[in-house]
């Protein structure tokens, strides 16, 4: 698709957000609009049942372009990381379930990327963080809220006013990835998993995710009619139906599923 950003699909349902920017992928504002085009392409393609994003072997992204950053006046820097939070909003918004596929460093922008996963899957010698603070500055695209809302507000303010980086065992602890494997095993497990979910009830899966998304924001009692609109709605599904007859006939986990 763009120069340093590519959407490859599988024959199972998964698509891959590949970024690959020399020599450590920077994100600059380039590559943040053609992660949007490959996060559109994505939502458009109704074959996409899943996505990963991942950065290749070596890194995933180990921060942004300051060269490019350095030079801007509030106002161009306004409009610039406004980019990237749109970008980045847009990626959590997918109707799938999303996964970040972390080698090596995550770091400021590429920290903020994996953020905007669901689910984030880090190698054993990965290193995660936002260090925007040792460049005089705070995180801009997304790492000030989504942060807070996956490790809690006390962890969070502690990553960011000290900027150190966060080892996979320690991400893992702490809830900022959900699974550490060997370095070579990262992009497979990523992709087994988002297999998984493309091979799912896709209806249901949009609904989990948007309700949690939108509940997370609101009060208990709104939080729980939502919960309760969505788990009502979802018996109109065909895959509903397909679910509870193989429950009843074969136990749980044996339904295979049509995704609508």
């Amino acid at each position: 698709m763009g120069e340093f950003v590519k959407l490859e699909v599988s024959g199972s349902g998964v698509g891959t957000i590949r970024i690959d920017r020399p020599q450590l992928n920077p994100l600059n504002d380039q590559v943040a609009l053609e992660i949007g085009a490959a996060v559109d392409a994505a939502a458009a393609d109704e074959n996409i049942r899943a996505v990963i994003v991942y950065g290749g072997e070596r890194v995933f992204a180990a921060g942004a372009d300051i060269k490019e950053m350095s030079t801007q006046d509030p106002v161009e820097m306004f409009r610039y990381i406004g980019r990237f939070q749109n970008v980045f909003t847009r990626l959590e918004q997918l109707p799938v379930v999303t996964i970040a596929a972390i080698n090596g460093y995550a770091l400021g922008g590429g920290c903020e990327l994996a953020l905007a996963c669901d689910l984030r899957i880090c190698a054993e010698d990965s290193q995660l963080g936002q260090p925007e603070i040792l460049l005089g500055v705070i995180p801009g695209a997304g790492g000030t809220q989504r942060l807070p809302r996956l490790v809690g507000v006390g962890r969070a303010k502690e990553l960011i006013f000290t900027g150190r980086f966060v080892g996979a065992e320690e991400a893992l602890r702490i809830g900022l990835v959900n699974e550490v494997v060997p370095a070579d095993e990262v992009y497979a497990r990523a992709t087994k998993l988002a297999e998984r979910f493309a091979a799912g009830p896709r209806v249901a899966l949009m609904a989990a995710k948007q309700v949690i998304a939108n509940g997370i924001e609101a009060d208990m009692a709104t939080g729980l009619l939502l919960e309760r609109q969505a788990f009502a709605a979802l018996f109109a599904t065909e895959d509903q139906t397909i679910g509870m007859e193989s429950f009843v006939a074969n136990g749980p986990g044996k339904a295979r599923f049509t995704g609508s």
